[in-house]
């Protein structure tokens, strides 16, 4: 990355250090030379204050140096001469006295190379060079009250050799002080970056909507804690994200539940009132008949009275069934389970249909004696028994047999009736189990059916989540549906 923070941090750091090096020579060769005089001076003055202890205690001369000067002097690279007034030496601490002596009275009669410093009634501090070597000195001269005359002078070339060569000094260590600066900031950015780098990622993904990602650097840090905060912030976003997801999915339901119901409402409506249209006529029709005396004899009045009767009763059964339907679709009829004898049941319903099987001439084989137990619940497995059987009688036809099996299979119970007759179109198989729908209009009106009980059929199998169907075979169909057995 062209601005990381790895590299920031490198620049800076590397940068301050080097920029300090850089101000720490120029501090060095600018000011050290003065603050080196300016100790210097402070030397001097101590030196000439001991020399002239020495003189006027008469403790000091040419042979008998006095100790603490000399260790003084030399320490401080000082050299020091005093004559007396008959320009003897009285003291030194240099071998050749006599070039002393001279610089003495250059220093007082040659003032074209001197830089006075300092200037009192007793000496002088000033920088001169010394013309036979050209070699610059600070020199401290004057008099003393007894008339002698001394001079003090500590070269000022060393000073400058030494600030050079701590110049350079300060290179190399400034350039091995950067290197090592550089090595130290790769890596302490390095290990601050990184969790960053992290961070960075996990907040993308984040972004991006995937909260698998954690932050596992870990540390006790301002990061390692920023890292733990966004772990959290990512668990409790997932949590919300969810929260919204399934409140958005109930909602979404609850939509398409409420689309559903109106559609069905509209539906359901259209149907009923073409459904309730003919017998609604034939009634009327009948009715105005027999009220206008159409036909007085007593056969056609009774003949008005079954069609009116027949009619309304076809009317009573619709909206009866319409209604089971209209609970068992919005689930308003609760499904009650209990464990009953499926053999039983089925036996029950040939029964109760004894007198519409002798109408119809059909033959209904059901073999099936023992007691077959199944888990479901029993009235709405009796409506689907019931609403198979009679649609297979209406619409038996060849040899007319209505078979009915049961088999039993992985714990489950099939049931299945089958008709002889014409099979279902394959274009209408799938359209069957809507409501309202009719294979052969002018059959189903004949025999008073109004195609919601296969649509029963349907809800009760969905609200107990089994499996049902219907199958055509060469000589009939087959209805199906299952239960378990456990």
């Amino acid at each position: 990355m062209k601005y990381s923070i790895k590299r920031q941090m490198m620049t800076v750091f590397v940068g301050l250090i080097l920029f300090m090096i850089v101000v720490f020579m120029i501090v060095n060769g600018s000011f050290l030379e003065k603050y080196y005089i300016s100790n210097k001076k402070s030397e001097f003055i101590k030196a000439y204050t001991m020399v002239q202890e020495g003189v006027e205690n008469g403790t000091i001369d040419s042979e008998t140096p006095e100790k603490d000067l000399g260790r003084f002097t030399e320490k401080n690279n000082i050299s020091i001469a005093v004559i007396d007034s008959e320009y003897n030496v009285v003291y030194t601490n240099v071998r050749e006295k006599q070039m002393m002596v001279v610089q003495l009275f250059g220093y007082l009669y040659d003032k074209n190379h001197q830089e006075i410093l300092e200037k009192t009634d007793s000496y002088d501090i000033c920088k001169s060079v010394d013309p036979q070597n050209n070699t610059e000195y600070l020199t401290m001269w004057g008099n003393f009250d007894n008339g002698d005359i001394f001079i003090m002078r500590s070269p000022l070339e060393s000073i400058r050799s030494a600030v050079m060569i701590f110049n350079r000094f300060i290179g190399v260590v400034g350039g091995c002080v950067i290197l090592v600066s550089v090595l130290l900031a790769w890596y302490f950015s390095k290990r601050i970056t990184e969790p960053i780098m992290e961070l960075a990622t996990l907040s993308q993904k984040m972004a991006d909507l995937d909260f698998d990602a954690k932050y596992t650097s870990g540390g006790s840090n301002e990061i390692g804690v920023l890292g733990e905060n966004f772990n959290r912030m990512s668990e409790r976003l997932e949590q919300t994200i969810s929260n919204l997801k399934e409140a958005n999915y109930k909602l979404q339901k609850d939509i398409e539940q409420k689309e559903k119901r109106e559609n069905m409402r509209s539906e359901f409506l259209g149907n009923v009132s073409h459904e309730l249209k003919t017998p609604i006529a034939l009634i009327q029709g009948y009715a105005e008949g027999l009220k206008e005396g159409v036909n007085d004899d007593p056969e056609s009045r009774e003949f008005y009275c079954e069609v009116i009767m027949d009619e309304a009763g076809k009317m009573n059964r619709m909206v009866k069934n319409l209604l089971a339907l209209n609970q068992l679709e919005f689930g308003e009829d609760d499904v009650q389970f209990e464990r009953f004898d499926i053999t039983s049941l089925i036996s029950g319903v040939l029964q109760s249909l004894d007198i519409l099987i002798e109408q119809k001439e059909a033959q209904v084989i059901f073999r099936h004696k023992n007691p077959v137990y199944v888990w479901a619940d029993e009235f709405k497995v009796e409506q689907v028994v019931r609403n198979y059987v009679n649609n297979a009688l209406n619409h038996v036809d060849g040899e007319k047999v209505i078979e009915i099996k049961i088999t039993q299979e992985n714990d489950m119970a099939k049931i299945t009736v089958f008709n002889t007759g014409t099979p279902i179109p394959e274009e209408d198989l799938p359209h069957i189990w809507e409501k309202f729908y009719k294979v052969d209009k002018a059959r189903t009106r004949e025999y008073g059916g109004n195609g919601i009980g296969l649509s029963i059929v349907k809800a009760i199998m969905d609200s107990f989540g089994k499996g049902y169907g219907a199958i055509n075979h060469t000589n009939g169909v087959e209805f199906w549906f299952e239960l378990d057995m456990k």
